[in-house]
């Protein structure tokens, strides 16, 4: 359990919180100030929730006295007599820094002003709720800090980079009060300045930006010498160190844990100035060198240093004059410690102390170039640390090397030219009248195309392949996709001799072409550099190109004349500017203009392609799949024949002939197709008309009833024997109102009495039966409410012709008849309304036996009457 606060405490704290006023406040403690600095007193006020600005009056008090009237924000008479004057003056001064903020500045502060001051802010409030004043003391102490620049023993007129210099400064004081001093070296270049490095009144060593590293490394120092000197030691001049140096210090003291700055004073120690250090270096501008001999390069060095330097040598390469970015072709390298850094086929050396050897071995042509030397001087430093003090970059030395190029001849064969499109063409680049080659030489090729162009156009050439050093070959974009596909095939039959062989030339391959040889040369890092290329002459690919013709003429060598006889047509083709064509045959069949049940209909019927495979199209009469025939008569002839021909064949008949020409061995590539003139099959027949119709006795039914529908065929014309008719009939239903949806097959029977049936998602039976001659019924057994719908048939009649064969007549259809199954209520609510009625007399009975049993046995209580008193009234004639 927490201990309760005191109710006393409490109620305090309540009251602060609920009755918070406005507070004046001063910093805390006392301030010190010296003798002709400036002084500063904040004092502002919190929780001012007043007027726009508040009104402050500052008071004094020395020591004995009473509080003087100083100064005032919105009073002018408010300053007593002695302080009017100063404030004319400008040596008191007020200052608002905020709307609740004011500052009291009093300039070359003297003795006199040591004492308290007062700072208020005139009360407008109903209660007095808070602070309204404040006090801070304020202490003035004299002048007692001395600085001044003390004796330079070491620093000359000026200073060689790396050599030491020694900085001294003075400081002392002899304030009454215990006071610390700090000290900071600062030097000045022009306008800039940084600082070194301080002591401060802590006692504590801080080095300036950028000095860290040096002060680590003990090349800066700041060390006290005797009571009051201070030295700036550096053991390393650097150039960064010219400027004039500056010795300031300030006193500090602290109270309470806080420590105050009360004064700072600067003196001007001594200005440095660093003599440059004089460097050159210097490589031979030209020198030559043949292949495979050695290469040696020397470095001069001038400088006017003489004391412990040491250089350290870089030897750069470029394969440009330009020295800017040497950093990524280092050859070789010697730093401060002589330790050299170089590869195996190079070596550095020095005669003396002033020229340095690069010595390359097995010069090769990739040696070739400018080469740059770089001298940087060191000097020693503190903790084994070492000092940059001057670097040079020597102009560039270009080195040529010599060599022996191989000498060679390329000629450019077209050994197999194209006489057409995709016919073959094959080129042969050879190397011939090689000579001064050898075994680190190898030889690649390039190939190129150019478009033939008749004016005097330059034609940029394109790529289309190029090898390297290494044997890779790389495509370019406009052979790519064709070499991947394998028709462009680039190869090397022999040593000298390139080949380009295109399997399938197009018209766009037309053009010029010509093969470019490269030399190549081993080098040392068996690396392998371009050393030379020579052109061969272009060699033009092309054929004159016209037109492919192919032209189809279709006749009928035997008169054609009724129905049942053979059809037969054949097809003669001629072509032009088609090569080694071979041809590929379709016939087609197209329904006459006046046959309104397929008008305008083509029919692909049999077709016969390049190899001379026979192919049934959409020849779907099942009874005469061997009723067409396609042969091949001759290489440019074909022969097409249909037995038995039926009504239902006329028609006009083509031929569609595409020629092809062989590409790449088994392939084959469409050149051109053409259509022959047509042929027609007219039937003049005066043969029967038949008409077709659907009839129903019943056609609203009570669903679960028998669906009768009749298909009624008529015969109009020309009587024929019920034994020279057939007939195939297809029962079809719309199960909708309107006919917006497509049909759906429900049964049908041939002309042979073969019945099929359709495949039902509901349980209603079909069935469908020839009645008569001309009469055929559907039933449906158990009609549901999905049965109601648009039903009609289709007849498709078969007539015997004189020859004995059996003719197939036009397809007709009947109208539709609109069938509607309704729904019995009595039998449909009958076996409903029994099972709860049943139900209802069952859960009743069911009741009234719980209730009972309930009542007799679970809920008998014995009640036990208490024996009344026998009294007897008492007579009326008593009252």
């Amino acid at each position: 359990m927490g201990r309760l606060a005191p109710r006393p405490l409490l109620l305090a704290l309540l009251s602060l919180a609920l009755c918070r006023g406005r507070v004046v406040r001063v910093p805390a403690g006392s301030l010190v100030r010296v003798v002709g600095t400036e002084l500063v007193i904040p004092c502002n006020v919190s929780d001012y929730d007043g007027p726009s600005e508040q009104n402050f009056d500052w008071s004094f008090l020395a020591s004995g006295s009473s509080f003087v009237e100083l100064a005032s924000t919105w009073e002018v008479g408010f300053p007593a007599q002695l302080y009017r004057e100063r404030l004319q003056r400008g040596d008191i001064v007020l200052r608002r820094t905020a709307n609740d903020a004011v500052e009291l500045h009093i300039k070359n502060v003297q003795p006199s002003d040591q004492g308290h001051y007062k700072c208020s802010t005139p009360s407008t409030d109903a209660t007095v709720q808070g602070n309204y004043e404040d006090t801070v003391q304020v202490k003035v102490l004299p002048d007692a800090l001395r600085v001044a620049a003390g004796p330079q023993p070491s620093l000359g007129p000026s200073l060689r980079e790396g050599e030491p210099f020694e900085l001294r400064c003075s400081a002392s004081t002899a304030s009454p009060l215990h006071t610390h001093l700090a000290l900071l070296w600062e030097v000045w270049r022009g306008p800039a300045r940084r600082s070194i490095l301080s002591l401060t009144h802590e006692g504590r060593l801080r080095p300036g930006p950028g000095y860290e590293q040096r002060y680590r490394s003990g090349d800066v120092r700041l060390d006290t010498v005797g009571s009051d000197g201070y030295r700036l030691s550096v053991s390393r001049a650097l150039a960064s160190d010219q400027g004039s140096y500056r010795c300031i210090v300030s006193e500090w003291i602290g109270e309470q844990g806080n420590w105050q700055e009360i004064q700072e004073k600067a003196v001007d120690v001594a200005t440095v100035v660093i003599q440059p250090t004089v460097l050159r270096a210097a490589v031979a501008r030209n020198v030559s060198v043949a292949e495979g001999k050695e290469l040696d390069l020397t470095c001069n060095i001038t400088t006017d240093r003489a004391d412990d330097v040491r250089p350290a040598v870089t030897w750069y390469f470029s394969r440009t004059p330009d020295s800017t970015l040497p950093g990524p072709h280092v050859l070789a390298r010697l730093d401060h410690d002589s330790l050299v850094h170089s590869s195996p086929h190079m070596a550095l050396s020095h005669v003396d102390a002033r020229s340095y050897h690069l010595l390359v071995r097995d010069v090769s042509k990739e040696n070739a170039g400018y080469y740059f030397c770089h001298v940087a001087l060191w000097t020693p430093g503190h903790n084994r640390s070492w000092h940059k003090v001057a670097e040079a970059m020597s102009a560039p030395g270009a080195v040529a090397v010599t060599w022996l190029e191989p000498d060679y001849q390329v000629y450019l064969n077209a050994s197999k030219v194209p006489e057409f499109s995709d016919d073959l063409t094959e080129l042969e680049c050879r190397i011939v009248d090689v000579e001064s080659t050898e075994a680190s030489v190898r030889f690649t090729v390039s190939w190129y195309y150019r478009v033939n162009r008749r004016s005097d156009d330059v034609v940029a050439s394109e790529l289309l392949a190029v090898m390297n050093g290494d044997w890779t070959l790389k495509y370019g974009e406009r052979s790519k996709q064709r070499a991947q596909d394998g028709d462009f095939i680039f190869s090397k039959e022999r040593t000298d001799t390139f080949n380009f062989r295109i399997q399938r030339t197009t018209e766009e391959d037309r053009g010029s072409y010509y093969c470019v040889v490269s030399a190549w040369t081993k080098q040392r890092n068996n690396s392998w550099v371009k050393s030379k290329d020579v052109f061969s002459k272009p060699v033009s690919i092309f054929w004159a190109s016209e037109d492919s013709v192919l032209v189809v003429k279709a006749r009928q060598p035997k008169p054609f004349f009724a129905a049942g006889n053979t059809f037969e047509m054949t097809c003669k083709v001629s072509s032009k500017n088609i090569k080694s064509p071979r041809y590929s045959v379709l016939i087609m069949a197209e329904k006459p203009v006046g046959d309104l049940s397929s008008p305008n209909e083509t029919k692909y019927i049999i077709s016969l392609d390049q190899d001379s495979v026979v192919k049934l199209e959409n020849w779907t009469d099942a009874s005469r799949v061997d009723g067409v025939v396609l042969e091949k008569v001759q290489e440019d002839e074909f022969r097409y024949r249909m037995y038995q021909t039926q009504v239902s064949d006329a028609g006009l008949y083509r031929c569609m002939v595409t020629a092809w020409s062989p590409v790449r061995g088994s392939l084959w590539r469409e050149a051109a197709t053409s259509l022959s003139n047509p042929i027609e099959i007219d039937f003049q027949t005066s043969g029967p008309i038949f008409n077709a119709s659907v009839h129903s006795d019943a056609p609203s039914v009570i669903r679960g009833d028998l669906i009768k529908l009749f298909c009624i065929i008529t015969v109009e014309g020309a009587a024929l024997d019920p034994d020279d008719m057939a007939f195939d009939v297809a029962w079809f239903a719309v199960h909708s109102f309107g006919l917006d949806k497509a049909p759906v097959l429900l049964s049908s029977l041939d002309r042979k009495g073969i019945v099929n049936m359709a495949q039902r998602d509901w349980k209603s039976d079909l069935s469908l039966e020839r009645v008569s001659v001309l009469e055929f019924l559907l039933q449906v057994h158990g009609s549901e409410d999905q049965d109601f719908g648009n039903y009609y048939c289709s007849v498709t009649p078969w007539v015997k012709s004189p020859t004995g064969s059996w003719q197939k007549e036009a397809e007709i259809q009947s109208k539709p008849i609109f069938i509607t199954v309704k729904m019995d209520v009595l039998n449909a609510f009958k076996y409903p309304l029994l099972i709860g009625v049943g139900l209802s007399t069952v859960i009743g009975l069911l009741s009234c036996l719980i209730g009972y049993c309930s009542s007799h046995w679970c809920c008998k209580k014995e009640v036990q009457e208490t024996r009344r008193e026998r009294r007897r009234l008492m007579s009326m004639e008593m009252d």
